[in-house]
């Protein structure tokens, strides 16, 4: 064993509550865990509407966001200007009457949103699970509307770049009951620097 960390040994069930809505059997739903440059942990925890940052070295939380702002996020990524990047799932919003979903930009000195992608009209870009957003070389966001299957970029000033949304359809095994869905867990966009092995010559 290199190293272990316990949710439940620096989170609190009194304080880091779980919403009305969600289901007794699961407290925290970890869904994504990352180092950062400097080696701590950057850890999102959906259904506490929480991330935060882990010392690796003591184990100790050194920086937490909950909510508001978050609504069960995911995919929170290190920018390289040391902000956190966070797809804002929205569901069971505490701070608004409307689900929506947004990408957030948050500077974890001051905890400020610096930047933000929302739709105008709140149901036009919301998706209550998955998802996610990467910070591109060129300064451009490119997002995954999972639920709906949707991959998309968007400039630093919100427009449209492109847009692509998965043809393909299935029933998920673990619900046979349910329709058909073209849901997209997470979208990355790679160089071919990074995948040199499928560069043709």
């Amino acid at each position: 064993q290199v190293w272990e960390w316990k949710s439940w040994e620096h989170l609190d069930p009194d304080l880091d509550i779980i919403t009305m809505q969600d289901k007794r059997t699961e407290w925290t739903h970890g869904n994504t865990v990352s180092e950062m440059d400097n080696g701590d942990i950057l850890v999102s925890f959906r259904n506490i509407s929480t991330v935060v940052v882990v010392n690796k070295q003591s184990g100790l939380i050194s920086w937490k966001l909950g909510s508001p702002p978050l609504a069960q996020q995911h995919d929170p990524k290190e920018l390289p200007n040391g902000n956190i990047l966070i797809f804002d799932n929205g569901t069971h919003r505490n701070d608004h009457p409307v689900p929506h979903s947004r990408v957030i930009e948050i500077n974890p000195s001051t905890n400020e949103i610096v930047w933000t992608y929302q739709e105008p009209t709140s149901y036009n870009f919301f998706s209550p699970y998955i998802s996610g957003a990467q910070r591109l070389a060129n300064g451009n966001t490119l997002i995954c509307e999972g639920n709906f299957g949707r991959l998309f970029e968007v400039t630093s000033d919100g427009e449209l770049v492109w847009e692509f949304v998965n043809p393909y359809f299935h029933i998920p095994k673990d619900a046979p009951d349910s329709p058909p869905s073209n849901s997209v867990f997470r979208a990355l966009r790679y160089t071919e620097e990074q995948l040199p092995y499928l560069t043709t010559k």
